[in-house]
Parts: C-alpha cells; sequence; structure tokens
C-alpha cells in the first residue's frame, strides 16, 4: 500500500496559483460522494472523487458474490469518505458499506410496501439457501423457495430469482425471504390478466405441464387450458407423449373459452388449414397415389395420404384373386403402398382407396386370352370331395365338378387326381361377374350316350358289371359313362324284396334292354324278361324237334322233367 501512495504521491505539487485559481473542495467523514474510477488493480481501486487527493478501497469492495469485479475504468460510482488523510496520503473510501445501509433500507422498505427484490442464490445451507440481496445475505426457507420442489432443488444455486421479504432484524443481521409468495402472486396476477383479455381464437404460447391419455394440460401462465388429444394434429395421434413432453414450450390457439367455469380448450392442429378441404380437388377419383399403411382392422387398412387425411382400403379391395382373411396377411403397418382413389366423400371426412386396381384385374386377362370351348393344361392346385381346382393363371383357379370329371362313375376325384397332377380340360363357362372359371375333363371325348340307341336299342342283350346295389335295383355299367338300371321288379319272376345280397359290384350281369331314355341318361334293363324269353326259345326249339319224329309217352314225361328242373 505505501508503494502505491508513494507512486501516486510523485505527481507534481499544484502551485499556489492554481489553488487560488480553483475552489478548493472540502470533504468530512461518513460524507457520500460520486467519484470515477480510474485504475483497478488485483488488490486496490483508485477513485477521482474531486478532491486533491484520490480515493482508495480494496477490490474486494467491488466484487459481486461470484466474484467477479464490477467496476472499470470510468465508471462512476457512489462511495462512502471512511478517512480524510491516512498515513499514506490517501482518502479511504468504502463501497460495500455504503451498499449495506441502503441495503437495509431497501429491504426494510421492501417489506413494507411488500414489494419483490432480486436475490442471487449463493449457496445450499441448512433448511434452506443463503442468498445475495445488493450486497446484504438473506435465507430463503427451502419451504419458501418454490410452489413444487424439482428433482433436484440446488439447480437454482447460481440463479437470481425475485423474493418477498418475510422478516428482518437488522440488529441480528437476519433478513428472511419467500420466494414462493411471490410466484404465487404473480400467478395470480397473470391468472387474472390472462382471463380477462382472453377471447376465443388467441395463439398464446405456453408450457407443457402435464400429459394423459387423453391429451395436454398446457399453463398459459397462471391457468391451465386442455389440449385435447383429438385437436393435436389433423392426422391419427395414438398417444399426446409421442408429441410433447413435460417442460416443452409450445403454441396454440383458444377454441373454446367458458368464462363462468374457467375452462380453456386449446387446439394446435387449428394453427394450419383443415386438410380435408382440398381433398377433393388434389385426390380424384381414379387417382394413383402412394400412401403409408397406419392402421389395421378386420375390415381393411387405412393409409396416410398426407398429414391429417387418411384413406381406406376395404378388404374386398386388397387383391383381385386372393381370399384375404385379415390384411395383416398382406399389409403390415409402415408399409408404403400405391393405391387408387375409388372416391371422396368430405362432408363425411371419408376416402375410399383400392390396393388391386393398381394392377390389371386379371379376369380381363383371362377373358382376353382364353374363351368356352378351349382345351388348356394346368396342374392341379387343391382336390375336395366335389371336385377339382386346378390353377389356370396367377391367382384364378378354375373348378372341375366330380360330375365333370368323367363319363362315368367316381366315387371320390382323389381316386383319380392329387395336387401337382397336371391335367387337361376344356373351359365350359367364363362367367366374368361372378369370376368363375368352370372346366371339364370328360368333355375331352364324346359323350358316350350319343350312340347308346344304336349301340343298345330296345330288346338287345347287353353284358355289363355290377357298379353299385341298392334296394330298388342294380346298377350295370355297360361300359365307361354307361349304366343301365335293372328294376328289383325286373330281377326275376318271383318277389324279390331287395337285391342287396344278391349281387356284388364287379360280378357280370347278363340282361335284355327294356327301356331307353336318352335324354335323361336312363337304360332300363331285365334279367326276369330275359330269362323268359330264353325259356320261351327252349320251348319253340322243343316243339320243333317233336314234330319231327314219334314221341314215346316216357320221351315226353322225360322232357318235362328235365324242363321242370331248369325252370
Amino acid at each position: 500500500m505505501e508503494n502505491v501512495i508513494e507512486n501516486q504521491n510523485q505527481a507534481p505539487e499544484e502551485s499556489f496559483e492554481e489553488l487560488l485559481a480553483g475552489e478548493i473542495k472540502t470533504i468530512s467523514r461518513g460524507e457520500v460522494l460520486t467519484g470515477k474510477v480510474l485504475r483497478v488493480d488485483p488488490e486496490w481501486v483508485f477513485i477521482d472523487i474531486g478532491y486533491k487527493s484520490e480515493g482508495v478501497a480494496p477490490t474486494t469492495e467491488f466484487t459481486g458474490p461470484n466474484g467477479e469485479v464490477k467496476v472499470k475504468p470510468g465508471d462512476e460510482v457512489e462511495i462512502l469518505i471512511e478517512n480524510l488523510r491516512t498515513p499514506d496520503g490517501m482518502v479511504r473510501v468504502a463501497y460495500k458499506k455504503l451498499q449495506r445501509r441502503r441495503a437495509w433500507n431497501k429491504i426494510e422498505q421492501a417489506q413494507k410496501n411488500k414489494t419483490p427484490l432480486e436475490a442471487y442464490v449463493l449457496e445450499r445451507i441448512k433448511g434452506g439457501f443463503a442468498v445475495d440481496i445488493e450486497g446484504l445475505k438473506a435465507f430463503l426457507p427451502f419451504s419458501q423457495a418454490f410452489l413444487k420442489p424439482p428433482k433436484n432443488p440446488e439447480e437454482i444455486i447460481g440463479t437470481t430469482l425475485k423474493v418477498e421479504v418475510v422478516s428482518v432484524d437488522r440488529k441480528k443481521n437476519n433478513v428472511v425471504v419467500s420466494h414462493r409468495n411471490y410466484l404465487e402472486k404473480e400467478s395470480e396476477r397473470r391468472k387474472k390478466e390472462l382471463l380477462e383479455n382472453l377471447e376465443e381464437g388467441q395463439v398464446l404460447e405456453g408450457t407443457v405441464k402435464s400429459i394423459t391419455d387423453y391429451g395436454v394440460f398446457v399453463d398459459l401462465g397462471g391457468v391451465d387450458g386442455l389440449l385435447h388429444v383429438s385437436d393435436i394434429s389433423w392426422g391419427r395421434v395414438k398417444h399426446p407423449s409421442n408429441y410433447f413432453k413435460v417442460g416443452d414450450r409450445i403454441k396454440v390457439k383458444v377454441i373454446k373459452y367458458d368464462r363462468e367455469k374457467e375452462k380453456i380448450a386449446l387446439g394446435i392442429k387449428q394453427l394450419t388449414p383443415d386438410p380435408w378441404e382440398t381433398v377433393a380437388e388434389k385426390y380424384p377419383e381414379g387417382k394413383r397415389i402412394e400412401g403409408k399403411v397406419v392402421s389395421l382392422t378386420n375390415f381393411g387398412a387405412f393409409v396416410e395420404l398426407e398429414p391429417g387425411v387418411e384413406g381406406l382400403i376395404h378388404i374386398s379391395e386388397l387383391s383381385w384373386t386372393k381370399r384375404i382373411k385379415h390384411p395383416r396377411d398382406i399389409l403390415e403397418v409402415g408399409d408404403k403402398v400405391e393405391v387408387v382413389v375409388l372416391g371422396v366423400d368430405s362432408e363425411n371426412r371419408r376416402v375410399s382407396l383400392s390396393l388391386k386396381q393398381v394392377e390389371p384385374n386379371p379376369w380381363d386377362v383371362l377373358v382376353e386370352q382364353f374363351s368356352e370351348g378351349m382345351v388348356i393344361e394346368a396342374p392341379v392346385k387343391t382336390v375336395t370331395d366335389f371336385g377339382v381346382f386346378v390353377e389356370v393363371m396367377e391367382g384364378i383357379d378354375g373348378f372341375i365338378h366330380v360330375s365333370d370329371l368323367s363319363w362315368g362313375r367316381i366315387k371320390h376325384p382323389s381316386e383319380a387326381y392329387k395336387p401337382g397332377d397336371m391335367i387337361q380340360a376344356v373351359i365350359l363357362k367364363i362367367d366374368r361377374e361372378k369370376e368363375k372359371l368352370a372346366l371339364g375333363v370328360k368333355q375331352l371325348t364324346p359323350d358316350p350316350w350319343e350312340s347308346v340307341p344304336e349301340k343298345y336299342p330296345v330288346g338287345s342283350v347287353v353284358t355289363g358289371k355290377v357298379s353299385n346295389v341298392t334296394d330298388f335295383g342294380v346298377f350295370v355299367e355297360l361300359e365307361e359313362g354307361v349304366e343301365g338300371l335293372v328294376h328289383v321288379s325286373e330281377i326275376s319272376d318271383k318277389k324279390v324284396k331287395t337285391p342287396v345280397g344278391m349281387f356284388e359290384p364287379g360280378q357280370e350281369v347278363k340282361a335284355k334292354v327294356v327301356k331307353i331314355e336318352p335324354e335323361s341318361r336312363r337304360i332300363g334293363l331285365s334279367i326276369k324278361k330275359l330269362k323268359e324269353e330264353e325259356e320261351k326259345k327252349e320251348y319253340q326249339e322243343f316243339s320243333k324237334g317233336s314234330q319231327k319224329g314219334s314221341i314215346t309217352l316216357g320221351a315226353i314225361l322225360k322232357e318235362t322233367l328235365n324242363s321242370g328242373k331248369t325252370k
């Protein structure tokens, strides 16, 4: 200090004339003056106080709560005169003492008027925090530091808070403050101001306070508004947490305000135009567009065309040929798909889409490439009790009914075919509207019934094999595809209750054709009439023989006996 003073005193002394030319300023101890900072050293600050000697104070007098020097050369500061002439020839001044005096006055006045002050949080101490108010330490109890304690209470250290003075005791050097009181009053003030000026249609900024399944509560400044999940976006929102987190600052629009109940409904999607206003123009019928699958249901798939606009692909519009039980059989959420617009209902916010119509209808292709009567070759796909399905082209199956597999009798299609077999067939019918394709195998060969009247005329004797035995008669296969029926009444001249047990499948039978109905594909056979005819013929031959020579009584008796045995 002595060296610093010596350096200062090396300046030339004022002349007598100079002293007379100017006014000699007088100062007194305890006086408050305004001076200009001349120089700031690590230990001392020199101040021009308008006196023949400069004022000097420790640099620590001008440091803030975090250790930074708060003045620089050229700054004007108010100081307190402590000593007029120290042994080193300088005037000793004080800055903090003056600030503390003023701080006490300000704190006491703030308590009296209930006005808030700014407090710098220094550190965490027992029961709360130590804070600095214009150089004066005060106590901020933990219970008075927050409206709602955060996870990390120490995060306020190093920040400046608004506080209210709870109690002051200058003698005990004790000041207690509350940040909570200030927050509560400020919240009430902002709430009142907000509610007085709030109108529907206003756009405000708020803070996300909490998130629920049905929406987001937003603090608008002392009052909360509800942002319902349906008002977050024009598009589909699975959960509000996918869009926000607590503490986010967001812009919202007041869409409804109940002044009496102080209920505020907010919206974000209302900040942008409703995309459905232009959907009809943007997506005309027949247009091909790309979208993303956002949801699958039993009846179809929802596709997002743009944010806020979704269309439905009904399950019937997923594929031309595949039988789809559920859309997930061919689609997954997140898939990008090309679709065709079938129709737009802007009033009900619906767009009908089709996935299958992106490709040509295979039935249209089939009609162009195939015609009835054409012979095709295709693999057997499925064998059922009632017929065979064959894959004519990708996605289109033709069906061969069991009755069209053969002109003859087939017990089960699996006796002749299995999946994978190549089969030739004739196209019998193409039903484009019902998307059905009927095929036949037996039609590859002529219908044997066309020649039945010539081959098996009434009265002719035929030989065949038993194909089926029923209570009402016996079916006899004369050739493949041609069967005749021996009715139970035509089996014998004796009464037969049932032929079951009398004949076996595969047994050879000889009978007489007694009836032909080609239209209904029926042939009536008779074993009884054949026997009667054969007996009559034998008798006629016997009669012819007896007329050629004499006949003895014994011969006649013998012939009669033999004839009886035959019958």
